[in-house]
């Protein structure tokens, strides 16, 4: 296996104090699965049974725990959570399907949580079988050891080829009364989610009903975690559940039974807060990367269309790698704009990298100064405007650039 690449220059400089969310408890341990000395097996336990919400690739090639926790969903409730790094039970056919119920039946014999209440996330390698006994064999230890103040080392359990855990919190009122929002995430390669990114498992200990949670995910879904892209590669395994223990009932927050309730309103701004950070943190954490990029379209026919056109540019290699040569190449950014299949005015097009205006009205701005612009490009941060002239929709979304070390990373990724 490949050596572990250094920390991501993009990576936080201080992580946030993880407050317990009361009704949960974690424990991690090395069971073996694919690393050595090393965790990679994370197990969450809910004292009483938490309701909760979830997006999933939408892959035509999803991994046996996917199919697992879509099955569950429909039943709202959730008693553990089981998650391993370095295999991915992705593409294994029935022998990924019987150890999901495998690992399954053994946490329902240590936990006493119900088949039907336990969700499940693998990642890593795919086509490889996942040995369900090395996950089995560890549950009684990871389940006599779960403690409330286990998210960040739960974080660091589910990490594979990622430099730094990825977490974020919240606190907020409902009603009169503090509630906790904790969420942690991991990715770094074959990120272009079409629904969350790779693995990303979120808390709180507000009382909402199911129904209202899974209204609330899916809007903040679709203007965090699908909103940023690495290297254009949707995974078999892209799974964000939200659990949401209730606690918080017992010290005065309100049961939220509607996500149209009024009383709803801080938490749904947390919970965008909460997922926008996760999802920068997995672009700071891109393989190799050394620049994140935001990419904000402007003038377009509709949201969706300045959307695929931001993806475009995103998405582009020639982009991605300007970016970590430090290049000014505005061309590429007019070429990804013209890919991408929506409506844009050519001659009113400008282009700006940060504040400066690179294009004017579809020509070389008059002011232009590569110097300028060259420096510019050797920010770790980086912000790039179009405005394509056609209407007045926008979006935004981020990524990073595309270095020899993400080539490093996945050329020997099963080595």
């Amino acid at each position: 296996m490949a050596a572990s690449a250094p920390l991501s220059p993009l990576a936080p400089k201080k992580y946030p104090v993880l407050p317990p969310v009361e009704g949960v408890r974690f424990a991690t341990i090395a069971a073996g699965v694919r690393y050595a000395g090393r965790t990679d097996v994370m197990l969450a336990l809910f004292d009483a049974p938490a309701t909760v919400a979830g997006v999933f690739t939408r892959s035509k090639c999803p991994s046996a725990p996917v199919d697992w926790c879509r099955q569950n969903l429909a039943q709202g409730k959730a008693r553990a959570l089981v998650v391993n790094s370095g295999n991915a039970n992705a593409f294994t056919g029935g022998i990924g399907a019987s150890a999901v119920a495998h690992v399954a039946e053994a946490v329902h014999k240590t936990t006493g949580a119900p088949a039907s209440e336990i969700f499940m996330a693998s990642t890593g390698v795919i086509g490889e079988p996942l040995d369900p006994a090395k996950i089995a064999n560890v549950l009684g230890e990871l389940n006599a050891k779960a403690a409330p103040d286990g998210m960040m080392d739960a974080a660091r359990a589910i990490m594979t080829t990622d430099t730094f855990p990825k977490v974020a919190t919240a606190t907020v009122k409902l009603g009169d009364r503090d509630v906790v929002i904790a969420g942690m995430a991991k990715g770094a390669g074959m990120i272009a989610p079409d629904m969350a990114t790779m693995l990303s498992f979120v808390f709180t200990d507000a009382p909402i009903a199911a129904p209202a949670l899974q209204a609330m995910l899916a809007k903040s879904v679709d203007r965090s975690f699908n909103c940023i892209t690495v290297d254009s590669d949707t995974s078999t395994s892209d799974t964000l559940l939200l659990f949401a223990t209730g606690a918080a009932a017992k010290h005065g927050a309100p049961a939220i039974a509607a996500v149209d309730d009024p009383r709803l309103g801080a938490f749904k701004r947390a919970l965008d807060k909460v997922l926008l950070d996760l999802a920068h943190q997995v672009v700071c954490d891109g393989e190799g990367a050394r620049k994140f990029i935001a990419i904000k379209v402007e003038g377009a026919k509709s949201r969706k269309a300045a959307k695929r056109i931001a993806m475009s540019i995103a998405n582009s290699p020639l982009v991605k790698t300007a970016a970590a040569g430090e290049d000014a190449n505005w061309g590429r950014i007019v070429m990804a704009v013209g890919k991408a299949g929506e409506k844009a005015e050519r001659d009113k097009l400008d282009i700006y990298f940060g504040k400066i205006r690179v294009a004017h009205n579809g020509l070389r701005d008059p002011a232009y100064s590569e110097a300028e612009a060259s420096a510019y490009m050797k920010r770790a941060k980086i912000d790039i405007t179009v405005h394509v002239g056609v209407g007045s929709a926008t979006a935004k979304v981020w990524t990073c650039d595309l270095t020899k070390e993400y080539v490093a990373i996945n050329g020997d990724y099963r080595s």
